[in-house]
């Protein structure tokens, strides 16, 4: 019995640790993706998952695990990558057109979505104090975007969102697949393969020249994202979406401390409070979670 209780303890943690290496790697891929200047979404889309393709696929062949997937699993592998793909261009436009920290606060919606799909889809019930913590996170989330009513900032804002929600449901069929015991390395190999099919006949007919520091970003962005892309798969891997979704706020924090040194990028003492919201919801899951177990 105590073997057992280790062993979800152990668990939850690596999920945890999972989940934060994961957040700074996406930091790091956002702000190669700003870096690589003036390109088409879709463009840069495709090389951040030809990276991530490439090093599944060495992963795969090294273990031995073979391309093919479990029986049943085709339908919940398709979804990942089909929402996966539309998160990413979504999230890739709002990095764009708005400011750094907020771009990923709005895909950092997606723990909130992945709780929703997660008691939808996966029947994973969640107490009240586990919803408490996310909504208050939510809700400091909003101190950093401070939403206006702006009708220029609307488009980007709406399709970070659309990211969000994207990514939301990716996660949670992520979820399900770790429940089925779907080998993890195979679905980003699946999904960036996916993506890159998805992706290239608008790179191959709508291709914008690019400088070698351009090309330089965009593979850094592919590397940054092969990390996040596995760190994400093996934290939802190895803990439910209601125990650990809540520590993805952390990449708010490491994007605006990018883009403070990479962009001059000053957060007000709003987006701080809005951190500290954050921050303390996620030391209170933490707390929360180890006197349950």
């Amino acid at each position: 019995m105590v073997g057992v209780i280790v062993l979800k303890i152990s668990k939850r943690y690596k999920g945890i640790i999972y989940i934060v290496v994961s957040a700074f790697c996406f930091a790091l891929m956002n702000a190669f993706v700003r870096l690589s200047g003036d390109l088409p979404s879709v463009q840069k889309s495709f090389f951040r998952n030809f990276v991530a393709l490439i090093f599944a696929a060495i992963l795969l062949v090294k273990s031995g695990a073979g391309f093919h997937f479990k029986k049943g699993n085709l339908g919940l592998l398709i979804m990942r990558s089909l929402f996966g793909t539309a998160g990413i261009l979504c999230n890739f436009y709002a990095v764009d057109h708005l400011v750094l920290s907020d771009a990923s606060m709005l895909n950092k919606m997606s723990p909130f979505f992945v709780i929703i799909f997660s008691l939808i889809f996966l029947h994973e019930r969640i107490n009240k104090v586990q919803a408490a913590a996310v909504v208050i996170a939510f809700l400091g989330s909003l101190l950093i975007i401070k939403p206006s009513f702006d009708l220029t900032e609307s488009f980007p804002a709406l399709l970070g969102l659309c990211g969000g929600i994207g990514a939301g449901a990716a996660y949670t069929a992520v979820r399900e697949l770790g429940n089925r015991g779907e080998n993890g390395k195979f679905v980003v190999f699946f999904f960036s393969a996916f993506s890159c099919l998805v992706t290239l006949p608008f790179l191959v007919f709508q291709y914008h020249e690019m400088s070698l520091l351009q090309l330089f970003f965009l593979l850094c962005a592919g590397l940054s994202a092969a990390g996040g892309q596995f760190a994400i798969t093996a934290a939802y891997y190895n803990a439910p979406a209601k125990e650990i979704s809540v520590y993805d706020y952390s990449q708010i924090i490491f994007s605006a401390l990018i883009g403070l040194f990479l962009f001059g990028q000053v957060p007000d003492i709003w987006s701080f409070v809005g951190y500290a919201v954050i921050c303390l919801m996620a030391i209170w899951m933490f707390i929360y979670n180890r006197k349950a177990a």
